[in-house]
């Protein structure tokens, strides 16, 4: 092959590859056991009231729970309802409990309307915090109504902001049991 036409192949390759692997780029790696919650955290609560991370934890820190949806994912109604039985306990250890999914503040205030949790829902319109974080699930394309969700997960979080414990699962059916996420939180 010519050499100006290697070249101009090797050009017109150069873009569309620089361009795919800076979009890749832009998505976060999961956050690990370690790392500190991303700079700049913030969510609304069912109030519209911004959240940072300060005000969302405890004495010693928070259990924050990244769902699916309240309005539709049977797995994460069962599971808010289920962590509510959390709160006294963790309360006793120090921790505060907060769930996040990209619901709007809407949803998550119908389902507490239903089911009203006794602890911090956070609505993560735009999954900002759950890009953030690593989260989103890549199973859905952006023209699905789940794009955004996370993957199923809870972090036991310190007051000063390190990952002490991860629970994560790419199988959104399961998710930790209370005492699963309660030894976590006394392991660490």
């Amino acid at each position: 092959m010519r050499p100006a036409l290697t070249l101009a192949l090797s050009l017109a390759l150069a873009a569309p590859l620089a361009a795919i692997a800076s979009s890749a780029a832009i998505a976060a790696e999961p956050i690990a056991v370690g790392a500190k919650v991303p700079a700049g955290f913030t969510a609304l609560d069912i109030t519209g009231k911004p959240r940072d991370f300060a005000s969302i934890t405890g004495k010693k820190g928070v259990v924050l729970v990244f769902f699916r949806s309240a309005a539709w994912c049977p797995y994460c109604q069962k599971q808010l309802k289920d962590i509510r039985d959390l709160t006294p306990e963790l309360a006793k250890r120090g921790y505060t409990l907060a769930a996040i999914s990209y619901d709007s503040i809407d949803a998550l205030t119908k389902f507490n309307a239903k089911v009203p949790v006794n602890y911090l829902f956070l609505s993560d319109v735009g999954s900002k915090q759950i890009d953030a974080f690593g989260l989103r699930d890549p199973a859905y394309p952006k023209d699905s109504f789940a794009y955004g969700v996370p993957t199923a997960t809870v972090l036991v979080i310190g007051k000063n902001g390190v990952i002490k414990k991860k629970l994560s699962t790419t199988d959104y059916k399961i998710r930790p049991s209370n005492e699963t996420i309660l030894a976590s939180v006394d392991a660490g």
